[in-house]
């Protein structure tokens, strides 16, 4: 799911959609509107999922996808190798994530995390 807003609304934190990939806003640099055209913003963002760097350059007054980042609870069901079964602590809802080598201590059977879900994609957050 997204939403659409002016680039001129985005903020650095935030989030934005550059070819179909929910990224987290880094930086936003701004010209001033030449003598023949509008005012630029250049946005400098990272991928949630796959870490990846991109960057766009669009008019101020162009609209642009906003992805809606869900922050959700989950219990740690069981963990088999680097795979966590994981079942949601609203909706009960049962699924698989891979567990990111650094959290690897972290994710125990039992325990309560934090995972992201945005654009039908999930991971589990670092946070």
């Amino acid at each position: 799911m997204k939403n659409q807003a002016e680039v001129r609304q985005l903020k650095e934190g935030g989030y934005v959609v550059i070819d179909d990939e929910p990224c987290e806003i880094l930086s936003i640099s701004v010209s001033k509107p030449g003598k023949h055209g509008a005012a630029k913003a250049r946005i400098d963002a990272m991928g949630i999922f796959d870490k990846q760097k991109r960057s766009i350059v669009q008019p101020v007054t162009a609209k642009i996808y906003i992805p809606i980042v869900e922050r959700k609870r989950a219990q740690v069901i069981s963990v088999v190798g680097n795979v966590a079964q994981l079942m949601d602590l609203e909706t009960y809802e049962t699924f698989e994530l891979t567990v990111p080598d650094e959290l690897a201590d972290k994710v125990t059977p039992g325990e309560e995390i934090v995972y992201i879900e945005s654009m039908g994609k999930r991971k589990i957050a670092e946070k």
